[in-house]
């Protein structure tokens, strides 16, 4: 019997982006990752989420425009071991007419049927539908605020999800 996934995004969720800029969130630590034609890219992250992500009863996979980078930058700081990832591949950033987000109908392919919750900012009604639809196991689209990212609720959240799948679910 498997657990279910965790498709976990970065920028949003554990990169809390969108907080005012002069004020790194308390508990957060800065990275700088160089970019080839950018000044470095400020990223904010707090060791604390890695612990509680690796607590949850969860199978734990990237889901984020990082793809393998997220286990050379941010799974590090936070505790992570190397993870899975979905390769978005040529749709990254793709634009759908549809209005579903690019991420998901990649993510409910890599689901397989699989139960699974996704963390991330961007998620919409649509894409709820999508996976409504398209996936025949249980589903949890988990919208996380990118001014604080993750939280003690939305911990919460997430283990009441795992925890409420009947063991022929998972």
């Amino acid at each position: 019997m498997s657990r279910p996934l965790l498709f976990l995004d970065v920028d949003g969720p554990l990169n809390p982006y969108a907080a005012q800029r002069e004020r790194r969130p308390e508990g957060y630590t800065t990275i700088r990752v160089p970019l080839a034609s950018r000044r470095p890219l400020r990223v904010w992250l707090n060791p604390a989420h890695g612990p509680a992500l690796l607590a949850l009863d969860y199978e734990l996979c990237w889901a984020t425009t990082w793809m393998a980078e997220a286990n050379h930058w941010i799974a590090p700081v936070l505790g992570l071991p190397e993870l899975p990832y979905v390769d978005f591949g040529a749709g990254l950033f793709a634009h759908r007419s549809d209005g579903v987000h690019w991420k998901t109908e990649p993510i409910v392919a890599y689901a397989g049927g699989r139960p699974f919750a996704w963390v991330d900012d961007e998620q919409s009604t649509e894409d709820a539908v999508f996976v409504a639809d398209h996936h025949p196991g249980p589903a949890l689209l988990h919208h996380v605020n990118p001014r604080i990212g993750l939280r003690a609720g939305d911990f919460t959240t997430l283990a009441e999800f795992a925890a409420g799948l009947s063991p022929t679910a998972t």
